[in-house]
């Protein structure tokens, strides 16, 4: 226990009477007299019996200039006179503990909208935070927590994915506010717990608020959107979330929003969140966005003028260091001067530590650890059995059934089955971004092996493209002396200098971003440092191979060559075609200059010879083919160099599947008659028009988790009756939509789009068949502000059970502003052949509006469809409408 976490710890116990047995005497504490004279009593902020906002208050008012600067950046220093420990603000948990570990992995987020399931979500949330629980307190419930190691996550992403060419909108639920906001406000209220007293942890809705890509132009672009766009789609879920589920923190956005940099935008931040939301949590800036108000968008002359622009503008914490040690004020000086030249008034300074200490005080983090419930979870919690039954529903629930002409269910005295697809023995292209690392990670390819135990399994990529690196294993790699492996060395000095602080044997280079795990536990204890390793490859088979780095920082040398040279920016695998001899040694030198994430793969793929002729001639002599196809995390992401066609920036130029992928799926059709099925891995809707009109079936899987190959065995087999429904339109392509960059809704997503999709927002197919009747509301006629009731009865009409998820749109009055449809509640129920259920939902005024093309909110009059159905009416059977009046007008506050 270090010094500042004894005295954190003794002066709670102090204020409780009990808890220690330290006496006062033991510490030089600024209260205590080391004279043995009588010590006045402990100062308020750490009498637990008092309220958390009295106990802040005192707190900050000890603070001098400097401390209280300190606290502003994301890494919070520790105040070791006031017994404060230090605290890195900056966690991630989109769908999962992420860079902190192994954890359970749940579908990305674009899947967990796929489930029209909130409640799983809310239960997703839970697990996440309970897990996240027992890895804060590994490192120790009262010692300073790093990056990636504490309670405040940033999480959910809650920006409306209005663009499938946005390569973060895997990261999202979906197209639809109100969606939107029901997963976000379950993700929120999960992961924040209902103690009445204390936070399991707390979530940040993120990014607000006008915020879609594009990806390359996000630091310094200037968004125009009109008060209707932004009432009525920007911001409604971000509101659900905020104001519903109490979300205790926001992280605001990078780019400028009519004129305003995001972090110091007048509407946004004062005149909607704080002022006519009433938020009182804290405001953090996406990473380096208070950096980019100055030197990004212009807009201050200097970095210290911005960082009081923020603070006036109500943002509390300022992202601005990946280092996990720092060790100067570099990233916090700004706050210094700020204060020092008057830019900022010390009533606004103070009033934003409070909202940071009170976040603290209400994670429990100054209080003993036997007063907070959420100190006590045990270890056993993280990656427990319940969290991957929790993980595999949520996979299973959030897959698609695109198409199905009647190929699946497979039977399972099915005798021979290809697989063919890059992506179908991968696990990584499961995950998602802002992931962490599962326990057991399952393939598509192990997936149906067990699911199809009796079958012939045949696997052939068909493709080298997107067949990714594994790491370069320690058999084939020797040190300069002989031992197996690399001979590491660490430097002090970013450009090697000098003597190594520390040398070893890393039996590869395999280090993973935050894991505290294998090699990253025996990291030196250094602010910055650089890595070398040297040593020998002696391949085993001879053959063409793509070698290289997968790598934010790093330079590769084969022979003394240099052929791989990775900088920051650049967030995927770099990969060189080299020609290697079996039992031929090559020289090999690999340098990672300081990159405070640490992650680094030495990685390689054999190149497959033939691949599409070989995946072909498998095809041939089986029963069934499934093509494991698609796109994955290291092609649409944050902000990425990508050297794709039809990807730039972590963007998408296209929406086409890759043509090598697509050209195998023709390959294998125009060889064989027999049934193809088509299972997607993507985080965006695919335009896969040639499969839709020529495969048998089409499975959408998302990028489903650490069981995703479960689930999608389990589909495919009809162990698993899929029910996900499709969160964003599929459209045939981007000729009908309006340019990437304009952020106006017209003619996007399914509430505007004015033309045909490929597949609706709200599609999916079963196993079975659904019928509704008997729709019932509690009035047809109804007076602006009252409530509205509806009752739908929902029949399993087939003869398999199911889940169905009966989805109630509302059909708008054709008032300027006003929508061509919208989603405004959904039902997720199972049912046995023949059996049926009453579905009962409620609307209020505010499910009732819509927004004016000025921005206000209105229940207006005039007549409405509300239509219950297994998806949107126009684009299903299945489905009971009737009409609505409603009489008169309310205006809802904002």
């Amino acid at each position: 226990m270090t010094s500042a976490s004894m005295l954190r710890t003794a002066t709670a116990a102090v204020a409780l009477l009990a808890l220690s047995t330290y006496s006062a005497a033991a510490f030089d504490w600024p209260w205590s007299d080391n004279d043995n004279k009588k010590a006045p009593p402990p100062p308020a902020y750490t009498n637990t019996a008092l309220p958390f906002e009295q106990r802040v208050d005192d707190l900050v008012s000890r603070l001098t200039v400097e401390e209280k600067a300190s606290q502003f950046g994301n890494w919070a220093r520790p105040i070791p006179r006031l017994g404060i420990p230090g605290y890195n603000w900056w966690s991630e948990a989109l769908h999962g503990v992420a860079r902190n570990g192994l954890a359970t992995v749940f579908p990305q987020a674009i899947g967990l909208g796929a489930t029209f399931d909130p409640k799983l979500v809310h239960d997703m949330g839970v697990a996440i935070s309970t897990e996240a629980r027992v890895k804060y307190n590994e490192v120790g419930y009262d010692k300073d927590h790093g990056i990636y190691q504490g309670l405040s996550f940033w999480s959910p992403n809650v920006n409306i994915f209005r663009d499938p060419r946005w390569g973060r909108g895997q990261e999202t639920y979906g197209e639809d506010p109100w969606l939107s906001g029901q997963f976000g406000k379950a993700f929120v209220t999960g992961m924040q717990g209902d103690d009445p007293k204390y936070l399991r942890t707390i979530a940040t809705p993120k990014h607000f608020a006008v915020h879609s890509g594009p990806e390359p132009t996000r630091h310094s672009v200037d968004v125009p959107a009109s008060k209707h766009d932004m009432v009525d789609t920007y911001l409604a879920q971000f509101r659900t979330a905020i104001v519903d589920g109490k979300a205790g923190s926001v992280m605001c956005a990078y780019n400028r929003v009519n004129g305003q940099p995001a972090c110091a935008q007048d509407y946004l931040l004062n005149e909607v969140l704080r002022q006519a939301w009433g938020f009182k949590g804290v405001v953090v800036s996406d990473c380096d966005a208070i950096l980019d108000i100055a030197e990004g968008h212009k807009y201050t002359k200097t970095v210290a003028e911005a960082a009081a622009a923020s603070l006036k503008h109500g943002v509390d914490n300022d992202c601005s260091t990946w280092t996990l040690n720092v060790k100067t004020d570099v990233d916090y000086q700004r706050y210094i001067e700020a204060m020092k030249q008057g830019l900022v008034p010390m009533s606004v300074v103070d009033e934003s530590l409070k909202r940071q200490f009170l976040a603290r005080m209400k994670l429990g983090m100054f209080d003993p650890q036997s007063m907070v419930p959420f100190a006590q979870v045990p270890e056993s919690a993280l990656n427990s059995d319940d969290h991957a039954a929790l993980a595999l529903k949520a996979a299973r629930e959030s897959m698609v059934l695109l198409k199905n002409k009647g190929a699946l269910p497979l039977k399972q005295t099915v005798k021979r089955i290809a697989v063919i697809g890059p992506l179908a023995d991968q696990v990584v292209p499961l995950y998602g971004n802002y992931n962490g690392t599962p326990l057991n990670p399952v393939s598509a390819l192990d997936g149906i092996r067990k699911q199809f135990p009796n079958a012939e399994i045949v696997y052939e990529p068909g493709t080298n493209f997107l067949r990714g690196g594994k790491a370069v294993p320690a058999s084939v790699l020797k040190t300069p002396d002989g031992k197996e492996g690399l001979y590491a060395e660490f430097f002090e000095s970013e450009e090697f200098t000098g003597q190594p602080v520390m040398t070893r044997v890393d039996a590869g280079v395999d280090y993973e971003r935050g894991r505290v795990a294998m090699q990253i536990a025996d990291l030196p204890k250094l602010a910055k440092f650089a890595v070398r390793w040297t040593g020998t490859l002696t391949p085993t088979e001879t053959g063409d191979y793509a070698l290289g780095l997968d790598a934010r920082v790093g330079k590769l040398w084969l022979d003394g060559k240099e052929i791989v040279s990775l900088g920051s920016g650049d967030q995927t695998a770099k990969m060189t075609m080299v020609h290697l001899e079996a039992g031929h040694s090559y020289q090999v030198k690999i340098e990672r200059g300081y990159e405070p994430r640490m992650s680094i793969h030495f990685v390689w793929s054999k190149q497959i010879a033939d691949a599409q002729k070989r995946a072909v001639a498998a095809a041939k002599k089986a029963d069934v083919v499934i093509a494991v196809v698609g796109i994955t995390p290291a092609l649409e992401g944050e902000e990425m160099k990508v050297d794709v066609p039809g990807f730039v920036g972590g963007d998408r130029t296209s929406l086409d599947l890759p043509k090598a992928e697509e050209d195998l799926l023709k390959a294998a059709r125009k060889a064989t008659k027999k049934p193809l099925i088509a299972v997607l891995y993507n985080g965006s809707a695919l335009s896969v028009n040639w499969a839709a009109k020529h495969a048998d079936a089409i499975l959408e899987s998302w990028y489903g988790g650490q069981s995703a190959g479960t689930a999608i065995a389990d589909i495919l087999s009809g162990a698993y009756n899929p029910s996900g429904r499709l969160p964003v339109t599929f459209y045939t392509g981007l000729k009908d939509l309006p340019a990437f960059e304009d952020y106006s809704m017209a003619n996007r997503t399914y509430r505007y789009y004015g033309g045909k999709p490929l597949y609706p927002f709200g599609y999916g197919l079963s196993y079975t068949t659904f019928s509704y009747g008997n729709l019932k509301l509690s009035a047809p006629t109804l007076k602006a502000g009252d409530k509205l009731g509806i009752d739908v009865e929902v029949k399993n009409t087939g003869k398999v059970a199911g889940d169905e998820v009966a989805q109630l749109y509302l059909g708008f009055a054709g008032a300027p502003g006003m929508p061509r449809v919208a989603l405004r509640g959904l039902e997720r129920l199972t049912l046995q052949p023949g059996e049926s259920k009453t579905v009962h939902f409620d609307l209020n005024p505010r499910d009732l509006s819509s927004v004016t093309p000025d921005g206000t909110i209105k229940v207006q009059p005039g007549t409405y469809t509300l239509s219950v159905g297994s998806g949107q009416p126009g684009f299903t059977k299945a489905v009971a409408s009737t009409p609505l009046a409603i009489e008169g007008e309310q205006t809802l506050p904002q």
